[in-house]
């Protein structure tokens, strides 16, 4: 009993761990850098037979790689988790007060708005214009990550701003991934998906025998979307959308399901995601002097570097202007421009984007993923020295309404 009691205890810690923006993103990088150096090393074909290894039935277009299980099925997980989130931003967080939440939504649009115009400037002669949403996606996971990394630098309201800010981007991008990026739409299987997702609304709703099927019929509209055209990740969101959120006082199954999931969509779903998807070859084709002279390239470095700082400057400035909304807690112009590089943080979703956009292996796909590899991490450092130069402030106090630790009904 008692190996079986610290075992238990070990896990408890693992996932309280895990629970932690710093420690996901930490998990992310680790992740991204070793793909990174394995497709780069005299092992490199290993890395490639890997990621090519094909799994499933062919049944129902399931025969997928390794890599596309990851993207199409351990990302829906991520975006369930996303869901959640979301949905208790409106419910019971700042998207609920339109006072509140108008200039994190406004710099959200902005940010996604001025990479994207950016990249179609960079690409409009010569290069690739079906990537445009590539520098759109801000990654919450690791943007806090390196915003945790401020310690006490780091005013509460400087978090809740961009917290809502990542979470407004995330339902723009899934919204940009479902319409943008389906081809071949078919819409029987489509419709047949919303069944089982209303018998999942239905038994989220109560209490009593029949709750062992929601794992059964998640997987079962997953499926039905997938096999639609639509990105499957997508079933992910509209399975946490259809999650009650409760008010304090009763128990909070949004609450909970995000409590509980979180250490696997953060120490397992998306860092083998990342694992997949940052390994870019830098021979050949994919030679970093030729990837730096591509558009492409240039496109998604410009936009998620430059566009997405000027854009949530502008268009927070712009609202300011219009709306004579303040900035909350006291926040100033560095703040922002904290939160504007720190949107430059593309990595999961625009990784996913680019390989919907481009395709697996090809060219213009493996520049855009060495682009953003190169922004992400060129973003975090700038935003890091930005955070270490400004004066100490008291410590970030945690948000009651999402703190993801407290009061998820998990014991």
């Amino acid at each position: 009993m008692t190996g079986l009691t610290g075992r238990w205890v070990l896990s408890r810690r693992i996932a309280e761990m895990l629970r932690t923006e710093t420690v996901g993103g930490l998990l992310l990088l680790v992740a991204a850098l070793v793909a990174f150096g394995w497709a780069n090393s005299p092992w490199a074909g290993g890395y490639a037979r890997l990621s090519d290894w094909r799994v499933g039935p062919a049944a129902w277009h399931l025969d997928l790689t390794l890599a596309a299980w990851a993207a199409d099925g351990l990302l829906a997980v991520f975006f369930f988790v996303a869901g959640l989130e979301l949905k208790r931003e409106f419910v019971a967080g700042d998207l609920r007060d339109p006072r509140r939440a108008v200039l994190p939504v406004v710099a959200a649009v902005g940010g996604m708005a001025v990479p994207a115009l950016l990249y179609v400037a960079v690409n409009a002669s010569a290069g690739d214009l079906g990537g445009w949403a590539v520098p759109t996606a801000t990654d919450i996971a690791f943007a806090l990550a390196v915003l945790a990394l401020g310690g006490s630098r780091v005013p509460a309201a400087l978090r809740t701003f961009l917290l809502t800010l990542a979470v407004v981007d995330d339902l723009l991008a899934i919204g940009i991934i479902a319409v943008a990026y389906t081809a071949g739409l078919a819409v029987l299987p489509l419709l047949a998906a919303a069944v089982p997702l209303a018998v999942f609304a239905w038994l989220m709703r109560r209490d009593g025998p029949g709750r062992w099927l929601l794992g059964p019929l998640a997987v079962l509209v997953w499926l039905l979307v997938h096999a639609s055209g639509v990105h499957a990740t997508v079933a992910g969101v509209l399975l946490a959308f259809t999650v009650p959120v409760r008010p304090a006082g009763r128990v909070d199954v949004a609450a909970r399901l995000e409590h509980r999931l979180r250490p696997v969509s953060a120490g397992f779903a998306v860092p083998v995601f990342a694992f997949f998807a940052a390994g870019v070859p830098l021979a050949g084709a994919t030679s970093l002097g030729a990837a730096l002279r591509d558009p492409v390239t240039l496109g998604v470095l410009a936009g998620l570097m430059l566009g997405k700082p000027v854009g949530v400057l502008a268009a927070t400035w712009l609202a300011r202007r219009v709306t004579g909304a303040a900035l909350p807690g006291g926040l100033g112009r560095q703040d922002l421009a904290v939160v504007g590089m720190l949107s430059g943080i593309g990595f999961t979703v625009s990784l996913l984007i680019a390989e919907l956009a481009f395709g697996a292996g090809t060219p213009a796909g493996e520049h855009a993923r060495l682009a953003i590899l190169l922004a992400s991490c060129g973003s975090a450092a700038a935003a890091t020295l930005l955070l270490r130069s400004r004066r100490r402030q008291p410590p970030v106090a945690r948000r009651p309404a999402l703190d993801r630790t407290a009061a998820a009904g998990e014991t």
